[in-house]
């Protein structure tokens, strides 16, 4: 699925926020270099971006639990299948 110039946008926007965050993320201990305000007002960016994302994902009509899933990540679930041996029957 092709992605809106607006979809672009947020995603671009999500991504630099988050990479100015973890930047200026300071060792523990260390006094934050961002203000309270500043820190307050990148987590409702955060916000406003993810909502509006939201709602073009309904618009679209793909379901918000849906995730992007990637060949390389550990599977959390094990298949076990559950067939009856037909050479041994219950008792």
């Amino acid at each position: 699925m092709e992605r809106s110039i607006e979809q672009r946008i947020l995603v671009s926007l999500r991504k630099l926020l988050a990479q100015i965050v973890r930047e200026l993320t300071p060792e523990p201990g260390m006094k934050h270099p961002l203000s309270e305000q500043t820190i307050v007002d990148i987590r409702k960016a955060f916000e406003l971006i993810s909502a509006r994302e939201q709602e073009l994902l309904k618009e679209s009509g793909i379901q918000a639990e849906e995730r992007p899933h990637y060949g390389d990540t550990p599977k959390t679930t094990q298949t076990v299948s559950i067939q009856r041996n037909k050479t041994v029957r219950p008792s």
